[in-house]
């Protein structure tokens, strides 16, 4: 009844205005309403509004007015053609006839304009198909007022722009073709985002009153920024609205709405198929679905957060983006300048070039050091990670190559490979678990984590290349203490049958069986001193049939490289990691697992399984914010980076 009363005035209000019109002299000058007003508010007072407002200027004089006041009496509801929903406050649109325009990026927080390499004005679109029947939309009298001849992005306009991007379904089931593949992906992807706007009617999600509203500026803020997290945003540019009729208005939404779709995509670990890096890399990352991600930034308060947020949050990844960033705000290489040739430096050597070298890696003097010119062990580790990224060997010793090198430029080669190492935190799970194993296998290491606290450390034995150990994530369920060997069956046949057939005693003299179970033939080691599992085994059940275990050859971590394994990860201190796995808080301590040693088997059940992860990280930040650098064991660095279009 209200709204009714509302409506009725306002129609008595605006019927009187017109008559108004028509008596007062051609040269009366329309009222403003005041720049301050909020435009979420009801409809404006009769009294307070000008010819201008209410849109005389269309409706013209004359025969033409009086045509016009009659079609309003008959028709009420085309008088609020000239108002539309309002949200977040956002600004009059510009003058019907602007297109979009390219702005400069410093402009993205005000304007809600990234860089954009569209045409200046949007292509037109074909007509629009029939307006879409959805739900009843807000009463009119919330309705704000826009600025005469503001554009309005209409449901049908949006719902024909978006069948023309979607176009036609692609042929399917060509996997072959990689071509082919991409095209089904880019379809199914268009198609939810077509489905997610039928969910709302076709409404727009960005465009109000011919602008991006303030949701959707700090999208573009986000998108604007997305090189932080080494994301590559340029195949989907935003044509950043500036009033245009409803097809370029159209064609804005969808393209920032692509924009932040691809953005999600990629920061979820979209980039990269990890295995086409290799067939043992065998992470599945959950790539943010389209759907998901226009519902998210809907329903978000901040939606530029809730875009950033498909970000890896693990600090590890945190921590490289903070190098990242580091490094191309200032740590340029050759911010002093050249370094002067000269001799190779060792460490311990002196030499008036040891400052400089210093300064590159921003490294102070050590405190207990007394003299500066030393090129002491800390610069020559840092020079050595230097050269390890840069594709030298890692001697740590400033050879002329390596001075040359430090006073050549940017170290590019440096930002890549923290960008690969970034992308490859995107394959791990959001949720590593409250207590969870990471094992980095170019590192040869081994973590236990409660949630962010490292509680157990441990040097790991890992695959040798071509026994790669397989990168992946699963649940630890139980430990074996006492555990056989059951040899894989591409040892029995690649080493052992060789040496069985130059000694047919070969099994039995060096402690093998043979054994025939369910139709099958294997051999297995019993638990003893000499097994090559050594006492205790974590199991993780997995379709690769690798394990952490013990092992009877412990000189083998005493080596610098320990790539050497047939795939599994052998553990420095087992009883250790089985007591942090365990929990001593349930009463597994070290020395009570190490007491079950001797006799048969004995399997013991984790209290609540624990998540192993098994990561390939070349460069992460330790503990005293040092960036630190792996050699690329398995090569699969370099590979990332290739995939990812990086130049190094």
């Amino acid at each position: 009844m209200t709204a009714q009363r509302g409506r009725s005035a306002f129609l008595t209000s605006t019927a009187l205005l017109l008559v108004g019109a028509l008596l007062a002299p051609a040269a009366a000058a329309p009222r403003r309403q005041h720049p301050e007003a909020s435009r979420s508010a009801m409809l404006p007072d009769a009294g307070d509004v000008g010819p201008a407002d209410v849109g005389l200027e269309r409706i013209g004089t004359g025969d033409d007015a009086r045509a016009s006041l009659s079609r309003l009496v008959a028709e009420p509801g085309s008088v609020l053609d000239a108002y539309a929903p309002t949200r977040h406050g956002a600004d009059a649109a510009a003058g019907p006839d602007a297109g979009p325009k390219r702005v400069s990026a410093a402009d993205a927080l005000v304007t809600g304009a990234v860089p954009s390499s569209r045409p200046a004005s949007a292509p037109a679109l074909a007509p629009a198909a029939a307006p879409v029947a959805g739900p009843a939309g807000p009463d009119p009298l919330a309705y704000g007022p826009v600025t005469p001849g503001a554009p309005v992005l209409d449901a049908a306009t949006l719902q024909h722009a978006l069948e023309v991007w979607l176009g036609p379904e692609p042929l399917r089931g060509l996997r072959s073709m990689p071509a082919a593949v991409a095209e089904e992906k880019r379809y199914d992807a268009r198609l939810a985002v077509r489905d997610f706007y039928a969910s709302r009617g076709f409404a727009p999600l960005w465009v109000v009153d011919g602008r991006f509203d303030a949701p959707a500026r700090s999208v573009l803020a986000r998108i604007d920024r997305a090189a932080e997290d080494g994301l590559d945003l340029r195949a989907t540019p935003v044509s950043v609205p500036n009033g245009g009729d409803a097809a370029a208005l159209a064609a804005s939404e969808l393209s920032l709405t692509e924009a932040a779709a691809d953005y999600a995509r990629q920061a979820s670990g979209g980039r990269i198929d990890p295995s086409r890096i290799g067939e043992l890399v065998a992470a599945k990352p959950e790539v943010a679905l389209p759907g998901r991600v226009l519902a998210a930034l809907r329903d978000a308060s901040d939606a530029g957060e809730a875009l950033r947020g498909f970000n890896p949050p693990h600090r590890g990844y945190l921590l490289l983006r903070a190098k990242l960033a580091e490094m191309r705000r200032g740590a340029d290489m050759t911010a002093g300048g050249p370094i002067p040739a000269g001799p190779a430096l060792k460490a311990g050597m002196k030499d008036a070039r040891v400052p400089l070298v210093r300064a590159r890696f921003g490294l102070d003097i050590a405190a207990d050091a007394s003299d500066g010119l030393v090129y002491d062990t800390r610069v020559a580790s840092a020079v050595a990670d230097y050269q390890r990224a840069h594709g030298m060997p890692a001697s740590g010793v400033l050879t002329p190559r390596t001075v040359a090198s430090l006073s050549g430029g940017h170290p590019k080669r440096l930002e890549d490979e923290i960008v690969a190492n970034m992308e490859r935190w995107r394959w791990l799970p959001r949720d590593l678990g409250q207590r969870y194993v990471a094992v980095n296998i170019p590192d040869y290491s081994l973590d236990v984590y409660d949630g962010e606290r490292p509680i157990h450390h441990a040097r790991v034995v890992v695959g040798k290349p071509g026994h790669e150990t397989p990168i992946f994530s699963e649940a630890m369920k139980f430990i074996i203490v006492n555990p056989y060997w059951n040899v894989p069956l591409s040892i029995v046949n690649k080493e052992m049958m060789p040496k069985l057939a130059a000694d047919p005693n070969y099994f039995e003299n060096h402690g093998y069986e043979v054994v025939e179970k369910g139709g099958e033939t294997y051999v297995r080691q019993p638990p003893g001193d000499s097994n090559a599992l050594g006492r205790i085994k974590f199991m993780f059940p997995n379709k690769f049939a690798v394990y952490l275990h013990d092992t009877n050859a412990k000189g083998y971590f005493n080596k610098d490289e320990r790539a050497l394994s047939h795939g599994c990860v052998r553990v420095d201190q087992p009883f250790k990691l089985a007591e942090a796995v365990l929990g001593r808080d349930r009463g597994w301590t070290e020395a009570r697992v190490e007491g079950m040693v001797g006799g048969g088997e004995r399997t013991v059940n984790l209290p609540r399984p624990v998540q192993v992860h098994i990561g390939y990280f070349t460069a992460f930040v330790d503990e005293t914010g040092q960036l630190r650098l792996r050699d690329d064991v398995y090569g699969y660095s370099a590979k990332v980076r290739a995939a990812l279009g990086l130049s190094s």
